[in-house]
């Protein structure tokens, strides 16, 4: 499946090292002013080539409106998006290209299909993304027009975790920094951990939170299609995700109801005294804040040698991965949670019938 979903539909296309990647947006309704530059802002927040802590492949992921955008705004169809390919060298996968990389997909791909793109991983690759973040602005572009607001931060690098953060901190602090941290004390130890593991020729992992706020209570189903469900199954769905949470999650298992539960009150509208649940009961949104954490996993591109085996000659092997890879792909991915985080919320919005086929 290369499409995510319903109402608001996106569709991805495009290989790491092919000659583009892209997207179409399709149910987003006409008259949302758009221009290039809205998506232009969250693809330079995902590109790579901005420092030591990331990969040092340099790509400027210059979008181009291909359609469905008039004299800037939506049209009602199809928004399809093009980023070109720039910086492609895929020399360094020529000498493995018969050697599983250990913690990548290349053996699932193989038992599937047969055959695989070795270059990068092909639609494996990280860089599939670039079509979920255009996706993604469009979607922030519309929720913004029903106050709904999207940001994610970096709570954790390895072992170095951020302090307690304001809203105003999330969203004012992670544009700052290259770890899109919104704990600016934290920030220098974060840098410190990539830059250690990528002497090494090692990698790092982390958790990354994301807010949404204004999000109207009533949102999602009480059993399939719950909102909660659509959300862990939307960040699941980045290839880097080994772990959602949703509210407080897995700590709620040590709580009791007492502790867990969020008493409600009014203040000119319901709202609960916590948010212990992350805006979501019986996965329908409660119009508290949405709050979810992914784990991140360390990108498994690493220079340390590792056993492997070679699949022409069915035989073990030893493989080194060379080339241009993040040694912490928590940075990057920040946009790319926003994106995934919004693509749901303007589908269930659309759904809902709070926003129609024209604004």
């Amino acid at each position: 499946m290369n499409t995510f979903g319903r109402a608001f539909r996106l569709t991805t296309f495009g290989e790491s090292h092919g000659p583009a990647v892209g997207a179409v947006v399709d149910g987003c309704p006409a008259g949302l002013e758009i221009c290039e530059g809205d998506i232009q802002a969250e693809l330079d927040r995902r590109r790579p080539g901005q420092g030591a802590v990331t990969s040092k492949r340099s790509e400027p992921d210059r979008v181009e409106i291909l359609s469905g955008v008039f004299e800037g705004k939506t049209t009602g169809m199809p928004v399809a998006m093009l980023v070109r390919n720039v910086d492609v060298d895929s020399s360094s996968y020529e000498p493995i290209k018969d050697l599983l990389r250990p913690g990548h997909a290349d053996y699932g791909y193989l038992a599937k299909y047969g055959f695989r793109d070795y270059r990068g991983g092909g639609r494996s690759s990280g860089r599939e993304t670039v079509g979920r973040v255009m996706g993604g602005a469009i979607a922030k572009k519309l929720l913004s027009r029903a106050g709904i607001g999207v940001y994610a931060h970096t709570v954790s690098i390895h072992d170095v975790k951020a302090g307690e953060v304001t809203l105003e901190d999330v969203i004012k602090n992670p544009y700052t920094n290259r770890v899109r941290c919104a704990d600016l004390s934290a920030v220098r130890a974060m840098e410190d951990a990539i830059m250690r593991a990528k002497q090494e020729g090692d990698s790092v992992g982390g958790i990354v939170e994301v807010i949404a706020t204004g999000v109207p209570a009533g949102l999602g189903s009480p059993v399939f299609g719950k909102l909660d469900a659509d959300l862990a199954g939307a960040l699941m769905g980045i290839g880097a995700v080994k772990g959602v949470e949703i509210g407080l999650g897995f700590r709620s298992a040590e709580l009791r109801g007492s502790e867990m539960n969020d008493e409600f009150y009014v203040d000119g509208e319901v709202k609960t005294r916590t948010n212990r649940a992350g805006g979501i009961l019986g996965g329908i949104s409660t119009g508290m804040p949405i709050v979810c954490r992914v784990a991140v996993k360390p990108t498994p591109s690493i220079s340390i040698p590792q056993r492997t085996i070679n699949v022409k000659e069915m035989k073990d092997a030893i493989i080194e991965v060379k080339g241009r890879h993040d040694p912490s792909i928590v940075p990057r991915i920040v946009p790319v949670v926003e994106a995934m985080v919004a693509l749901v919320l303007a589908d269930h919005m659309v759904l809902s019938g709070k926003m129609g086929p024209r604004l």
